[in-house]
């Protein structure tokens, strides 16, 4: 009886640590098979040319079923878009970078937060993992976090632009989403503080 309770505790444990509540805002991680990943480019450089975008990447409306209200935004992380919810057929789709493998997640936040040309501040975590990066960097061209960004819950997870146009469509970020710089600043100016972001795989 004992062992039974041990196994049962166990498999409760370890469906906790998959899910995480923060502010009545849930997300978990996503366990998948590993896929290819793009390098990255270092903080303060500029590369690639929004130009040069393919095709199916690009910012355009669309033909797209939801039943989530208008101004919703919706992260498919697998086809590597964006929507943003217009009425219940159309949506505008812009292409994005998504987690590397061991940074994907899915689930329900809110935009808590908006600025243009942030400053980046590298959370503790990532900091760990990079020790090399610079520990604050002032918005401007060459920040990571390009033209805008839209904070995610109480979470170190934004969607942003980035100065590195050719991860779009790549797995490449810690789980932040990644859009090129114009597309992320006409996001910007759609979206309110507190619009609904679902995030699927």
């Amino acid at each position: 009886m004992r062992t039974s309770f041990l196994a049962v505790a166990s498999i409760a444990a370890l469906a906790l640590a998959f899910v995480t509540v923060a502010h009545g805002q849930i997300f978990r991680p996503v366990e998948r098979i590993p896929e290819p990943t793009a390098e990255d480019v270092d903080p303060g450089q500029e590369r690639g040319s929004a130009d040069k975008l393919p095709y199916e990447f690009r910012r355009q409306p669309v033909f797209y079923r939801s039943q989530e209200p208008s101004g919703t935004i919706v992260v498919d992380t697998s086809e590597r878009f964006l929507y943003l919810i217009q009425s219940p057929t159309r949506a505008m789709r812009y292409g994005i970078g998504v987690g590397r493998d061991g940074f994907t997640w899915t689930g329900i936040l809110r935009v808590t937060r908006k600025a243009e040309w942030p400053d980046w501040t590298p959370p503790a975590e990532m900091i760990a993992r990079q020790p090399y990066l610079p520990r604050w960097m002032a918005g401007g061209p060459g920040n990571p976090l390009g033209a805008a960004a839209l904070y995610l819950g109480a979470t170190v997870y934004r969607i942003h632009g980035t100065n590195a146009p050719e991860t779009i469509g790549q797995a490449v970020s810690s789980g932040c989403f990644r859009l090129v710089n114009a597309d992320v600043a006409d996001l910007y100016h759609r979206v309110s503080v507190g619009a609904k972001v679902v995030v699927r795989h």
